[in-house]
C-alpha cells in the first residue's frame, strides 16, 4: 500500500509518459526526473517556436489560438494546447511533435486529452470529431480520429497516471513486445530497465507483485 497522496491534477503532457511507459511517467511526474538529450532539445526549441501566445485569423477567417490554456474539473487534468484552430464552427486542437510520427499512441492519447478538455468547456458538450499531430521530423500534419476506442484509452490512461502517481516506487521496467519502446527513451540512462530485470530476477521475485500487492 502507498503512503502519497494522489496529486490534484496531472498535466496533459504526461499523459504522453503514461501511455508511453508507467515507469517514465513515474521518473518525470513524481520524481521530477527529465534527461536532456539532443533529440529532448531540439523538440523543445521548437515548441518555444510553435507556442508563441495569441489569437490569430486566418485566410479563410477562421480563428487560431496558439498556447491556449485547458483544464478539466472532471479529469483533473490542465496544461496547454499548442494550437486550436476552427475548422467550420469547430474547435480542433493541433499539437506539434519533434521527429516523425511512431508507432505507439502516445501522441495520440495526449492529443485526445487536449480534445476532452475542450468539450468540457463547450456549450451542450459537443463533441471535436479530430485534431492534428505536426511533426517536425517528416513535416507531416496527422489527422487522429477521435474514436470511441481512443477515447476509452485516454480515460484509461489519466485512470492509470493518478494510481502511478500515488505509488512510493516505480513501476517495474517495460516487459515483452513493448520493452522495444525502453531503446529510444531519453531516460534509459536513469532507467536502466535491464538491470533491474536482472536483479530482480537473481533475487527471485518481482518488482510487479511488491508493487501491486
Amino acid at each position: 500500500m502507498s503512503n502519497r497522496a494522489a496529486p490534484e491534477s496531472i498535466s496533459l503532457s504526461y499523459l504522453n509518459a503514461i501511455e508511453y511507459c508507467p515507469r517514465r511517467f513515474y521518473y518525470e511526474f513524481v520524481q521530477g526526473d527529465m534527461l536532456e538529450n539532443e533529440f529532448v532539445l531540439e523538440g523543445t526549441l521548437l515548441h518555444q517556436r510553435a507556442d508563441q501566445p495569441g489569437q490569430h485569423t486566418t485566410q479563410e477567417g477562421e480563428i487560431q489560438i496558439n498556447h491556449l490554456y485547458l483544464y478539466s474539473e472532471e479529469l483533473r487534468l490542465s496544461g496547454f494546447a499548442d494550437v486550436v484552430e476552427e475548422e467550420e464552427g469547430v474547435l480542433i486542437p493541433v499539437e506539434y511533435k519533434h521527429g516523425k510520427e511512431g508507432k505507439w499512441l502516445n501522441d495520440h492519447v495526449q492529443l485526445c486529452a487536449q480534445a476532452l478538455c475542450l468539450e468540457e468547456r463547450l456549450p451542450n458538450k459537443a463533441t471535436i470529431p479530430y485534431g492534428y499531430i505536426f511533426y517536425f521530423g517528416s513535416r507531416k500534419r496527422v489527422q487522429v480520429h477521435f474514436t470511441p476506442d481512443l477515447r476509452a484509452k485516454t480515460r484509461a490512461a489519466i485512470d492509470l497516471a493518478f494510481q502511478i502517481a500515488a505509488l512510493d516506487t516505480p513501476p517495474p521496467p517495460l516487459d515483452g513486445k513493448v520493452a522495444a519502446r525502453c531503446r529510444d527513451c531519453s531516460l534509459l540512462s536513469l532507467c536502466l530497465p535491464e538491470e533491474v530485470k536482472l536483479l530482480t530476477s537473481r533475487k527471485g521475485s518481482s518488482f510487479a507483485d511488491t508493487l501491486f500487492d
